[in-house]
């Protein structure tokens, strides 16, 4: 059964490898089902998977093998709360070795162009701290940082 509210990624060609890397990397992600084409389509044939219904971290997706017409850009991206360094790392680095770009302040991209922002909870509770001189020393921090570090974020939170 189909959600009420799922979110769509347009893929070209690639649905179903995204979709197993995300139930292979994230907790409480898996591939539902994969439904073929009933016939020819623009950037298919019938029998070629048109879309793929899987979950990450606990919210529905469908992938559509749309084409090569739309890409993914920073506008949307899944943004994962970690509770720990390893976590931080293991998650970061499954992506960015698989194909994956790092970029800035714990955003990264996928090779598939989806990006993601793995988020350790310690950064978020730090950068809405009540202190506003809290929230800013580790937010200064963390836009200094490509992968976050938790220590990091937690030597700046206690300040000098």
């Amino acid at each position: 059964m189909i959600a009420k509210n799922t979110i769509c990624l347009w893929y070209n060609g690639t649905a179903h490898d995204a979709a197993e890397f995300y139930a292979r990397t994230f907790p409480d992600s898996a591939v539902q089902a994969v439904h073929r084409a009933p016939g020819d389509f623009s950037s298919g044939k019938k029998g070629d998977v048109l879309t793929v219904q899987f979950t990450v971290c606990g919210i529905p997706c469908i992938g559509l093998n749309g084409g090569p017409v739309f890409q993914h850009n920073e506008a949307f991206s899944f943004q994962i709360a970690t509770d720990d360094q390893e976590e931080t790392d293991r998650l970061w680095n499954a992506i960015i070795d698989n194909g994956g770009q790092p970029s800035a302040c714990g955003w990264c991209k996928d090779r598939w162009g989806i990006s993601w922002q793995i988020t350790p909870r310690v950064l978020s509770e730090a950068v809405t701290d009540a202190d506003p001189v809290v929230a800013q020393r580790a937010f200064n921090a963390m836009m200094q940082m490509t992968k976050i570090d938790i220590a990091a974020i937690e030597a700046a939170r206690r300040g000098p």
